[in-house]
């Protein structure tokens, strides 16, 4: 997380991200309270298929900001040689603990400065944080796992993005602007061309690009995502919560005024082997 984005320390005058009232919490993490535990722009199909595509059976992989856990389960799953977490949120790196029930460590730190050894992880992978980020901490992340792949490694990610690459920078102002008003986290999703391009500047080689809708809130989603006891406990859970059933409508208003312009986006990278 970047530094707007992490769980406030002591004395800082700020809540635990986790503890801020519906009003002001990130949006992923209201959901989260809500009951929602896919929180992926593209959906558990899209996180799916971007685990195939990284290859991380057997391979020492490392998840940056795994949040509530729930890839770094299906990570775990496919039978990697190791699994490491990079968490910079005390609460979510507890909650990932949890989630992989000891197969695996979850450790502190920054997804720009992870502290692990250089050349010495197979595979990198990122959820729904880069987004998140500065353009200048975007390009930071990048660079870290470039730093910790070994060659021919894989760096993977599921991303918002905005379509087409043409789209006028008027609209995509405007549309990162409606996003942080919503989800209360500065976003700044790329074009599909800007995260290629970003991966590239990084010294990676891009293999793979995917696409999804990002219907992260339409109901035939929520139901592929959670199943139907987690999209009745979901839906509960915001029919009695006033305040949050009113930030989870106006962050659907927002996905779906610009539904022609953002898309859930894959990337699969490679460090070069030479």
């Amino acid at each position: 997380m970047t530094d707007d984005n992490r769980t406030a320390g002591p004395g800082s005058g700020e809540l635990p991200l986790a503890e801020r009232d519906a009003a002001h919490v990130p949006g992923h993490w209201l959901l989260a309270r809500l009951g929602k535990r896919v929180l992926r722009p593209g959906g558990k199909e899209l996180t799916e298929r971007m685990l195939a595509d990284a290859q991380i059976g057997g391979a020492d992989v490392v998840e940056l900001a795994p949040g509530l856990g729930r890839t770094a389960q299906d990570i775990v799953a496919a039978g990697p040689k190791s699994y490491t977490g990079v968490e910079s949120d005390p609460h979510a790196a507890d909650l990932t603990r949890r989630a992989i029930s000891g197969n695996g460590t979850v450790v502190s730190g920054d997804a720009a400065n992870t502290g692990l050894g250089d050349s010495s992880v197979d595979v990198v992978v990122g959820e729904a944080m880069l987004t998140m980020q500065t353009d200048k901490h975007k390009a930071e992340i990048a660079a870290e796992a470039h730093r910790v792949l070994r060659a021919g490694g894989r760096y993977v990610i599921h991303e918002l993005a905005i379509e087409p690459d043409s789209v006028d920078d008027e609209v995509k102002t405007e549309i990162r602007k409606a996003l942080a008003r919503s989800i209360k986290v500065n976003a700044r999703p790329l074009t599909a061309q800007e995260w290629k391009d970003l991966l590239a500047e990084a010294g990676f080689e891009v293999d793979v690009v995917g696409f999804a809708p990002m219907k992260l809130l339409d109901p035939s989603r929520i139901v592929a995502d959670e199943g139907v006891l987690g999209t009745l406990k979901f839906v509960s859970n915001v029919l009695r919560d006033s305040d949050a059933r009113a930030r989870v409508l106006q962050m659907r208003s927002v996905f779906t005024k610009y539904r022609d312009h953002l898309v859930a986006i894959e990337v699969v990278a490679r460090k070069s082997a030479a």
